[in-house]
């Protein structure tokens, strides 16, 4: 006598109850499951989006939080008498911004954000405004590389300038900032250093062309150092017109380096002159 089947077992196949019914060959081939195909179908028809990506990693979105927590950026506006915001606060408030407001965190930070950091708003990377931040973080990149560059080579021009010693020789940072070489050398010059500077060789050694044009050249180099000292005594009056207190600069005048005190000048000033090279700001100097 042949078995009737159980009460309720309609299934062609007992054996396979509680698997997961095959799908269509389709979804095999990259397409979405129909679950997830209705989410996207939502999305595009103006859903409210996610509020966070599932997909990026805790590491990677810890990163981003503390780069914005250690960067000058305000996370959140205080009172004056409030006390300072301590890592932990910082990181619970922009972990919540991000969590609920990802484009306004995205809008309010992008300054302190790096590329590395962008992808954890690819889940919004169809709206313009995202597109639009996170163009501003690659600019802003691509910035900083092309300055990186140019002080590379320039710092590559400054060590072959010092090697040839002429460049940044006493005779020529005079000439280029006769104001700073006065107050960090010329001032403190004894009689015979002064002689021995007026005793430098001539441009033509014994020519009358020479002569003149050495003339000429001091002449107008304390021309430049009279401009440079009457711009600066300018912003002292400035300076000294807001503060409402007096002070006597006799002290300071009197002062007469040591010959290590001397040493520790001629250092600080020719670091300044280094500076100012790597800075552009050698008008001299064609920087092409």
């Amino acid at each position: 006598m042949q078995a009737l089947p159980a009460l309720g077992d309609h299934s062609p196949d007992s054996s396979r109850l509680g698997e997961r019914p095959q799908l269509p060959s389709q979804w095999g081939r990259g397409m979405p499951e129909p679950s997830h195909a209705a989410g996207l179908a939502q999305k595009e028809s103006g859903a409210q989006e996610p509020v966070g990506p599932p997909e990026v990693g805790e590491q990677a979105l810890l990163a981003m939080l503390m780069a914005v927590a250690d960067s000058p950026l305000p996370v959140r506006s205080q009172q004056k008498d409030e006390p300072d915001l301590t890592a932990e606060e910082k990181l619970a408030i922009l972990r919540a911004l991000y969590r609920d407001k990802p484009v306004v965190f995205l809008e309010r930070f992008r300054r302190a954000l790096r590329v590395e950091h962008l992808g954890c708003f690819a889940h919004l990377a169809a709206r313009y405004e995202v597109r639009f931040y996170c163009d501003e973080v690659h600019r802003a990149a691509r910035g900083k590389a092309g300055h990186t560059r140019v002080r590379n080579k320039r710092y590559a021009a400054l060590q072959q300038l010092i090697k040839g010693g002429e460049y940044f020789s006493d005779e020529q940072m005079r000439a280029r900032e006769p104001l700073l070489y006065e107050q960090y050398i010329g001032q403190y010059l004894s009689d015979e250093e002064l002689l021995a500077l007026g005793n430098q060789p001539l441009a033509s050694p014994c020519s009358l062309s020479g002569v003149l044009l050495d003339s000429y050249q001091e002449q107008m180099l304390q021309l430049r150092l009279h401009i440079q000292q009457e711009q600066e005594d300018a912003c002292m009056e400035e300076e000294e017109d807001d503060d409402e207190g007096q002070y006597s600069s006799s002290a300071s005048d009197a002062w007469v380096p040591d010959t290590e005190e001397k040493a520790f000048l001629r250092e600080e000033f020719t670091s300044r002159m280094h500076q100012r090279f790597l800075d552009g700001k050698d008008g001299d100097f064609d920087y092409r």
